[in-house]
């Protein structure tokens, strides 16, 4: 991993890049609510995805071009506005596939090409980015999960999952739902190093979060 990289990014501030083998990771802080987009570009043939198309559009057109050709792809983690406002002129700059959770795709303001599922597999350029359903804060919230084979797994969040707890849910039984999937479907099956990047804020590992775990289920958010 690089060793600059600490996913410390703020609006209208630069972002931040990490460089993994096979995979360049670059994060960058958007609009109101302090979203992060995040380009995920693929060392070996420049293809490229974004995560969220939130804000600032001007900033965003910098980020889809970062190192390479504009990205092929953008995936949408979940339906809620702030993360999806420049996601149709992204559409139309780049011309590239929408990707969104099959429950929250027809909440979104363009056409979804590819609808997702837990369990899907999606590659970007030689790689394979796995697709983790985590039900509770919207119905279709995903995240990606980077198996990289040289280091940590590396597994972008949108709101489901941030330092100090899970997103936001507005029921008992949404929030039963998402802090269940994200124990069985998150920390039960990969390990404390695992980096993880969410929609808004900084970035953490799974083993600083893992002796909360408890306190998040009894706490009820």
């Amino acid at each position: 991993m690089s060793d600059s990289y600490t996913g410390q990014v703020r609006v209208g501030g630069p972002m931040d890049v990490r460089r993994l083998p096979g995979l360049t990771i670059a994060k960058l802080a958007v609009g109101p609510m302090d979203n992060n987009a995040y380009l995920l570009r693929c060392t070996q043939t420049d293809e490229a995805m974004l995560i969220d198309a939130a804000n600032d559009a001007e900033d965003l057109r910098s980020l889809i071009v970062f190192e390479g050709p504009p990205v092929s792809t953008i995936l949408t983690t979940h339906r809620h506005a702030d993360h999806w406002q420049a996601l149709e002129e992204m559409v139309d700059v780049a011309g590239a596939a929408v990707y969104a959770g099959e429950e929250d795709a027809d909440e979104l303001p363009v056409a979804v090409d590819e609808r997702l599922h837990h369990g899907d597999t999606i590659t970007l350029g030689d790689l394979s980015l796995e697709i983790i359903a985590l039900r509770g804060h919207t119905p279709g919230s995903i995240a990606v999960l980077y198996r990289d084979p040289d280091c940590s797994p590396h597994l972008f969040t949108g709101d489901s999952l941030f330092p100090g707890g899970v997103g936001k849910t507005t029921s008992p039984e949404d929030f039963t739902s998402l802090i269940d999937d994200v124990e069985q479907r998150v920390f039960d099956v990969l390990p404390d190093d695992t980096w993880f990047y969410p929609g808004h804020g900084n970035d953490s590992t799974l083993g600083a979060e893992r002796p909360h775990l408890a306190e998040w289920r009894a706490r009820g958010w």
